[in-house]
């Protein structure tokens, strides 16, 4: 079919739209990607077989709830923080600590303490314990009291409590609000890496694109305080062999800080504890907010659907 061809259809479907009705952004979005993935069904010869097969696999990923791992796996969430990050940019907020993906799997409500938290509401055994600290700051340096730090991860097994109900519920979950001198801390234990589903949506489009689904280790978190923008990152865990290998895109520079180790010994002797232990130093830094910038909290649902 000729552009002209498609263009007719394209218009014969927009004629059934009533003007004083509906919204009027979706409209310009639906008739762009619908004229989008038409141009796209022609340039590439998309057969019915094939569109039909696609629809099934979008019925099963909604079933499965999987959408949030394919928008991750795409390098749609991805992009979108890039999208962000040019458009604080062009305001003139630039530096502090890099965004990243939220991905699916945060939810709200985790308990709530002042300047330190242990994440663990069940021992996670056979695990390398982690204490990790550092304060809250403006950009330029200024201690921030009173920040929320929200921060969640995964267990040894690769699974996040809620969306897994063998967990205790909150476990790995924990919101620290800082010290007088902006400080937060917390003990849990250094997280592994993990796959999305096998089988699942996500693994079946990734495998036909030639790709993996596998996440290297990371500890999510959400930093927030009145009167500054918020700030959704995570870190890696330094000496994953995925780090630069995301399926998520997540990974970004000043995101992998140093582990430091301590024997037993050590530990006992310089800090009065009784075992040996994984430290990170790590300090977020938030811009102030800005009139005229788009909102750094995003409206998005969260939990199991």
């Amino acid at each position: 079919m000729e552009r002209s061809q498609i263009d007719a259809v394209i218009e014969r479907i927009t004629s059934t739209e009533d003007p004083s009705k509906g919204s009027a952004r979706v409209k310009e979005i639906v008739n762009r990607l619908t004229r989008d993935l038409f141009y796209a069904i022609e340039d590439l010869d998309i057969q019915p077989e094939e569109i039909w097969h696609a629809v099934d696999w979008m019925t099963n990923t909604g079933r499965s709830n999987e959408w949030g791992l394919v928008a991750a796996g795409l390098g749609l969430e991805h992009f979108l923080d890039l999208r962000m990050d040019e458009a604080e940019a062009k305001a003139g907020i630039t530096g502090g600590t890099p965004r990243t993906i939220e991905g699916p799997l945060y939810v709200p409500g985790a308990p709530e303490s002042v300047g330190y938290a242990e994440l663990e509401t069940e021992p996670e055994v056979g695990a390398e314990r982690l204490y990790m600290q550092g304060q809250v700051k403006d950009q330029d340096g200024t201690p921030i009291p009173n920040a929320k730090v929200e921060v969640w991860h995964c267990n040894l097994k690769g699974m996040y409590s809620i969306f897994d109900t063998s967990q205790p519920p909150y476990n790995l979950r924990r919101s620290i609000i800082t010290d007088a001198e902006g400080k937060y801390k917390f003990k849990s234990f250094l997280p592994v890496g993990y796959s999305c589903p096998p089988g699942g949506s996500t693994d079946q489009l990734l495998n036909a694109l030639g790709r993996h689904g596998s996440r290297p280790a990371h500890i999510h978190f959400f930093v927030t305080a009145p009167g500054h923008r918020k700030l959704t990152t995570q870190i890696n865990i330094e000496g994953d062999p995925l780090i630069w290998d995301d399926f998520a895109f997540a990974t970004r520079e000043d995101l992998v800080p140093h582990i430091t180790r301590y024997s037993a010994s050590e530990a006992k002797e310089k800090f009065g504890i009784d075992e040996p232990f994984a430290s990170i130093n790590f300090d977020f830094e938030v811009h102030k907010e800005k009139e005229g910038v788009f909102a750094a909290e995003i409206e998005r649902t969260h939990g199991p659907r």
